[in-house]
């Protein structure tokens, strides 16, 4: 058993100072199967620790119901493995460019801004999750055998709030569960960033991607003493659908962290190893300073320029970052590990069978609700994926203007059954279709969600139509709203829907086909003729595709696929064509 500890300069490890240097990995956001690959990697990069985040909306889709918790405890026996060290950031917030901060929408919803306050509605699941968690991390601390050295309260609080009570009761509610070792904080280096989310006696550590002297004289104003830790270097970025892919120079990083480490502190790579937002969890942010303007959801991929890309090769900053860290190793660094098995050879395949959207919804969406004004997606129990909205315009009456208010994200609309237009918060949350619409007509709206805002004083928003919408200045009433979540397109499931040949017609709904793979690996996919919507390979959802771009090709990870005949489903939300379908090679 060992010791870890924050001592008055540095980390003790067994009473002796140690420097923690540590990469990002996300292991909900890399395939199982290659957690020993990527942890090698970073390994090999110079790196003695590894920090993820835990997404509390990933393992609790209701209150009260969990799924795969011990994914976690896996994954720090897969970190112990690789000798290296852990910390742990269990939330409840995550930000991670991750859908809602890895805050339930069942408890968003009803809440709001009382989220990360001192609300009892808000602690009462807080505590009721993290009594559900936390066994695995606590088994897995260092005092017990364990890679876990420190475990993080809240994340980036000062960003957000300064609700100094809710902070110390998550500090007692770790200590309650059996967390022993240090706990430390992570925010920016800014007098109110540090004031709004430090708590006394937990080590304070600060967030950036350059500038490390001046980051650090921040930080020691509020903390006289303790060891300097960057938590956050920030050594590339996410990318947001529709803009341009953000790529920070190699050599720039590389003296931006040499900056770090010449300060005597301790770093955490973010991201070492990015990964990728499969099932549709990626975010969103709002533009502007305040983070309170127009939406930009992030992509599938959380390549994130990382040293380690999102297939787990290396790149040149991954080269430039081993010289640098080599330097403060103890003894060789390990030999860098050969890739993982790759795709031999490209194939095409072909979507043979198709299925209209109002099908799909028939056989796999959730229970119609009706109501006078349009339920949002979090009335209607839906995280991730698409809501129809129908309306009746009385008639007869003119044409007049159809419009939407608080309209969150984009909606697909119909009118009597014939495409009308598509409505974007790009063009703000009230928004009018391009004609007028006369009576009596009937109106459907398919709604979906781009990805809930995980950062800034947004977070907690509803999704889906959140206003009402008006035909000239006159509220429409009468909603019938049914959801198709993501969740649903399970194999067992997809057998319910009634396919016909793509040869009939074509258009929004589910596509189904096969591509034929002979040597399988990891590959990119791409589609060919496709708009927008949502792809699974042998049922595992890649996430998300938009042609908007920049990602103009979906990650496959070499275990979803198999040799012989692999199965495709792709979900078109909004193009009218048949999209092809194409395994690349990395």
């Amino acid at each position: 058993m060992s010791t870890f500890a924050v001592g008055d300069e540095d980390f003790l490890l067994d009473g002796r100072p140690v420097r923690l240097l540590s990469g990002a990995l996300h292991y909900f956001r890399v395939h199982e199967g290659q957690w020993e690959h990527r942890l090698g990697m970073l390994r090999a990069m110079g790196l003695n620790c590894v920090e993820t985040y835990v997404p509390w909306n990933l393992y609790a889709p209701e209150p009260g119901r969990y799924g795969d918790v011990e994914a976690l405890g896996r994954f720090l026996d897969a970190v112990a493995r690789a000798g290296m060290l852990a910390i742990v950031r269990p939330g409840p917030y995550i930000c991670a460019e991750w859908e809602n901060g890895g805050l339930p929408h069942w408890l968003t919803g009803p809440l709001g801004r009382r989220v990360r306050t001192l609300d009892a509605e808000f602690l009462a699941p807080v505590e009721a999750w993290f009594r559900r968690l936390l066994p695995q991390v606590v088994e897995r601390q260092i005092d017990r055998g364990g890679p876990v050295v420190l475990v993080q309260v809240e994340n980036e609080y000062g960003s957000y709030g300064s609700d100094r009570d809710y902070l110390e009761w998550l500090k007692e509610l770790l200590r309650g569960c059996g967390v022993s070792v240090p706990l430390f904080t992570s925010d920016g280096p800014e007098d109110h960033m540090l004031t709004g989310g430090s708590v006394p006696g937990v080590l304070a550590t600060a967030n950036f991607g350059s500038g490390a002297r001046e980051g650090f004289a921040t930080l020691r104003r509020h903390q006289p003493s303790g060891p300097l830790m960057c938590m956050e270097f920030w050594c590339g970025w996410f990318d947001h659908w529709g803009t341009e892919h953000a790529v920070r120079d190699a050599a720039d990083a590389a003296e931006a962290l040499r900056e770090v480490l010449e300060c005597g502190a301790s770093v955490n790579v973010y991201m070492a190893h990015g990964g990728t937002n499969f099932g549709g969890w990626a975010g969103a942010n709002r533009t502007g300073g305040l983070h309170d303007g127009e939406l930009r959801p992030t992509v599938t991929s959380y390549d994130y320029d990382a040293p380690v890309d999102e297939a787990g090769r290396p790149t040149e900053k991954y080269r430039r970052f081993r010289e640098v860290l080599a330097e403060y190793a103890e003894g060789p660094l390990p030999e860098v590990p050969g890739p993982p098995a790759r795709l031999a050879a490209p194939v095409r395949g072909g979507l043979g069978e198709w299925a209209p959207l109002g099908e799909v919804l028939e056989a796999l969406g959730d229970e119609e609700s009706r109501a006078p004004m349009p339920p949002t997606f979090e009335e209607l129990g839906v995280d991730r994926g698409l809501v129809r909205y129908r309306v009746a315009v009385p008639g007869p009456r003119q044409p007049y203007p159809l419009g939407v208010t608080g309209l969150r994200d984009r909606a697909v609309v119909y009118v009597d059954g014939v495409l009308a237009g598509v409505l974007d918060t790009a063009d703000g949350e009230d928004v009018t279709l391009a004609g007028p619409v006369a009576g009596p007509a009937v109106v459907d709206l398919w709604v979906e969600s781009l990805g809930r805002v995980n950062y800034g004083p947004r977070l907690a928003e509803p999704k889906g139509i959140t206003g009402g919408v008006r035909h000239e200045r006159q509220y429409l009433h009468g909603f019938r709203a049914r959801g198709l979540r993501l969740d649903a397109f399970e194999a067992a499931a997809v057998d319910k829907v009634r396919f016909e040949s793509v040869a009939d017609r074509s258009g929004p709904g589910l596509h189904r086909g096969t591509v034929e793979v002979t040597g399988a690996g990891d590959a990119v996919l791409r589609l060919p003729g496709a708009t927008r919507g949502f792809v699974w390979v042998n049922g595992f959802c890649l996430g998300r595709y938009w042609a908007a771009g920049p990602q103009d090709a979906l990650f496959v990870p070499g275990p979803v696929l198999r040799e012989g005949t692999n199965e495709v489903w792709v979900l078109e939300v909004e193009g009218d064509g048949v999209p092809g379908v194409e395994l690349g090679v990395l």
